[in-house]
């Protein structure tokens, strides 16, 4: 069993709440500081502090999201985010003023502190108090999207399924049980589409006004500093959008060719494009989430000891929810606890290939946060997305050696290789148009819901439009982004999905040449937490921060060979 590390500064068994929290944020603010040991002391109990705050809203979080339905876990975590965030964060705001303002902070250790004072200086930059009730609402206003999508539901066969156990019927070698099946999740997502565009209207409203009260002149540009976007720009993402379209676009098209011959169809339709080419059933690598994470461990300890130690202790501990359910909110993630240094793994499993692949990602992200547990200083441990993403997307391509575990058929294991390698390509087009389509949607503040709709399908069509025929089915077509939960929910939280992917296959092809090397390089970047920047925790993975038209080609090159190959 693990447990929280020992509180050495806060009480042991201190209750959330801010009438507990006052008096100590008021003794941060008002101990003495007369030396830059004495500093560095205080900056240890703030971020003993934090990291209790942070693991306390994780479980809130991590249980409303179990069960939407338990209106007790939804007042639960919208007490968090209506009582304590809008008390501490002007409290925080005077903490890193006292840190700024320190006569020893030019003492501190400049590497070892750099990446952290930096984001401090930057939030301090962006910090206005009248932002405070606005981003508690876009809080209580986000979560929403998990309600109203975590209820949806279609009967098939006189069962009743959740869309994401519907999906499975998408690889059904009968066409005509493809159609009806997509029509149907289709038409469910159909019936709260005009629920879902007031929803994001509210949130872009708000999300403006955040922007103009620190000074941008547009919620883009303000969240590419709140994101402490410090390596690259806005331009540079277009660039990135760029050779996309051109370097890989292609190879997908020629992909989609192949598969449209291989069913002797005259067009692929939305629901052609998950059935296998050959007619075979779909991949099923385990039959139940126990199976799901017992073969997992055994993959990851397959890869390194280590790495399978690390899932066994998350299972020791019940630190995974995996089953798809109804009223489970949709989608996947790892959620990291602060104080006790383990993580927390959610997805909604139907027993599918794409499972497989969630878990390999997700653990890919426990490890990290493992690795980063015993880091000095609670910010140290959050890295920014580019970085988080490298973790979970380089371990399902690392993995790949080790699936023999869940497929004891080599036909399957070679077939589950394929289709993860095109995944890889496939998921390159489609962050561009999230990201592509974010900018548009938080640089045109006051576009109408219509206007939306022709944005979304201007940039969507030339990356392919998931190289189906939408010509039937507009309306399908238009209500897609509304799929994207971080669209609603963490807005510009994408295109490091697609750098990350980048960087994942620069990580699995140092891998593959030396697989002690590659693995170890991984690791030793994984280790850093964010107190190196970017582009050095990329090197020190032994690969680039890179994502030009150029480097684009190679990797995507190399892709291509690895699945010819197979």
């Amino acid at each position: 069993m693990i447990h929280k590390k020992t509180r050495t500064y806060i009480p042991a068994d201190l209750e959330i709440k801010w009438e507990n929290l006052e008096p100590i944020y008021a003794e941060l603010l008002q101990r003495p500081i007369n030396s830059a040991a004495e500093l560095e002391q205080w900056l240890k109990d703030g971020s003993e502090l934090q990291a209790a705050l942070e693991e306390d809203f994780a479980w809130r979080y991590i249980r409303m999201t179990c069960d939407t339905a338990n209106e007790e876990l939804l007042q639960s975590f919208q007490y968090f985010a209506t009582e304590i965030e809008p008390k501490t964060a002007p409290v925080n705001n005077e903490l890193n003023k006292k840190l700024v303002d320190s006569p020893y902070i030019n003492e501190l250790d400049e590497e070892k502190f750099f990446i952290m004072l930096r984001g401090v200086k930057k939030a301090l930059e962006l910090f206005r108090e009248e932002n405070i009730p606005l981003q508690t609402e876009i809080q209580v206003e986000q979560q929403k999207y998990q309600s109203i999508t975590g209820s949806m539901s279609v009967h098939i066969n006189d069962k009743e399924y959740t869309l994401e156990q519907a999906s499975v019927f998408l690889k059904d070698a009968d066409r005509s049980v493809r159609q009806q099946v997509w029509e149907k999740i289709t038409e469910r997502r159909l019936q709260d589409k005009t629920l879902l565009d007031s929803l994001f209207d509210k949130l872009r409203v708000l999300r403006h006004e955040v922007a103009v009260n620190a000074g941008f002149e547009n919620f883009r540009d303000y969240m590419f500093q709140a994101l402490g976007r410090f390596d690259y720009t806005p331009q540079d993402c277009y660039a990135f959008h760029a050779a996309i379209e051109t370097e890989v676009v292609p190879i997908l098209r020629g992909f989609a060719e192949k598969r449209r011959e291989d069913l002797g169809l005259e067009t692929l339709k939305p629901w052609d494009l998950d059935v296998d080419p050959a007619g075979r059933a779909a991949l099923k690598p385990f039959n139940n989430g126990n199976e799901l994470i017992e073969k997992s461990i055994q993959c990851f300890s397959n890869i390194n000891r280590y790495l399978g130690e690390r899932l066994e202790i998350m299972k020791d501990n019940n630190l995974f929810d995996v089953e798809s359910r109804k009223g489970k909110a949709p989608g996947g993630y790892n959620y990291p606890l602060a104080e006790t240094g383990a993580p927390f793994i959610f997805m909604n499993s139907a027993n599918t290939f794409r499972d497989l692949t969630t878990m390999v990602h997700e653990g890919g992200h426990a490890v990290h946060t493992f690795l980063t547990a015993d880091l000095e200083l609670n910010d140290f441990k959050h890295c920014p997305s580019e970085v988080a993403e490298l973790a979970s997307m380089s371990m399902e391509l690392i993995s790949m050696d080790n699936w023999d575990v869940y497929f004891d058929n080599e036909e399957d294991l070679k077939r589950a290789k394929r289709d993860q390698l095109y995944d890889v390509l496939k998921t390159l087009p489609w962050v561009a148009v999230v990201d592509q389509f974010q900018h548009w949607l938080y640089t045109n503040p006051d576009h109408t819901p219509a206007e939306r709709t022709d944005a979304w399908l201007k940039i969507y069509e030339p990356f392919g439009a998931g190289f189906a025929d939408w010509s039937e089915h507009r309306e399908a077509e238009q209500n897609l982004w509304q799929k994207q939960l971080h669209i609603f929910e963490v807005p510009f939280y994408y295109i490091e999905y697609g750098m990350a992917q980048l960087g994942a296959i620069a990580v699995w092809k140092n891998y593959k040449e030396n697989p002690e090397e590659g693995l170890q390089q991984y690791l030793d970047a994984l280790k850093l937490g964010y107190t190196k920047t970017i582009t050095e925790i990329y090197e020190t993975a032994g690969i680039k921060f890179d994502f030009s038209a150029a480097y684009v080609k190679e990797l995507a090159e190399f892709v291509k060979a690895e699945l010819d190959k197979i």
